[in-house]
């Protein structure tokens, strides 16, 4: 009567563990997508901070550069005063996207 019932516990044991372990490895994708949209945003904003003197098109250009070689894409850009304010959107292919903002301004000497 109790023939097969181990495995039959076995069997829905692993199937149990099979959708922990993809809820574990979509959440870490998603937070890498988040990192990468983060660092992209933070690289961009530098970028764009460091030729703000040229102008916010020359500026934004520049982010534009830095965020196409991260495999991202800019939302926007715009100078405040000096300060670089971009927006970058990462793609998370089966959910969406990751977006993250940035800001970076002149460096001051002796702060």
């Amino acid at each position: 009567m109790d023939r097969g019932a181990a495995t039959v516990w076995v069997v829905g044991g692993i199937a149990v563990l099979m959708v922990v372990m993809t809820a574990v490895l979509w959440f870490g994708a998603a937070v890498v997508a988040r990192h990468r949209g983060e660092a992209a945003a933070d690289l961009a904003a530098l970028a764009a901070a460091s030729v703000a003197v040229g102008g916010e098109l020359q500026a934004c250009e520049e982010a534009r550069w830095v965020v196409e070689r991260m495999d991202a894409v800019l939302r926007s850009c715009r100078l405040s005063g000096w300060d670089a304010l971009v927006e970058v959107e990462v793609a998370f292919r089966p959910f969406g996207s990751a977006a993250a903002r940035a800001r970076a301004g002149p460096v001051v000497p002796d702060r």
